[in-house]
């Protein structure tokens, strides 16, 4: 549990670094945190429970996305500021230097599986972001205003 509770941590204060990086408004570090965090938990939660990690990063992709989406109703803000910063954490970029390293160093049955595995992480985060972003935008506005009663 306390591993968990690091990581997400973690991922929070990577996130806002990007976002630094990525030259986001200051008023949204902490939106941009908070959706890498909420990403990189969900990953880890459906880790444990079902050890996939393309099933976990297209689960993972989906609530950032769905928060990205939220923040950027409610914040007035692009959704690019969002989600490009939160799925910092979850772009499998160790699985490309890895199959770029295996196939360089002559291990092609390593390479091709790690290529695999990457590819594979790679289009579920893409199916993810098309699949949350084929939601109507005035379901977000409802929920805004629902929000907004409370």
């Amino acid at each position: 549990m306390l591993t968990i509770i690091i990581q997400v941590a973690v991922s929070f204060v990577a996130t806002i670094a990007f976002a630094v990086l990525f030259q986001v408004p200051k008023e949204q570090y902490i939106y941009s945190g908070i959706c890498g965090a909420a990403g990189w938990l969900c990953y880890l939660l459906v880790m444990q429970s079902y050890p996939s990690p393309s099933v976990a990063s297209f689960a993972a992709v989906v609530v950032l996305t769905l928060l990205a989406r939220n923040f950027a109703v409610r914040r007035k803000a692009p959704v690019t500021i969002f989600l490009i910063c939160g799925i910092f954490p979850l772009v499998p970029g160790a699985g490309i230097y890895y199959t770029a390293y295996n196939f360089i160093m002559g291990y092609n049955d390593l390479a091709v599986a790690k290529g695999i595995e990457t590819f594979k992480i790679a289009v579920a985060i893409a199916l993810a972001i098309v699949v949350t972003f084929s939601l109507p935008t005035n379901f977000f506005g409802r929920w805004r205003k629902n929000i907004k009663k409370i």
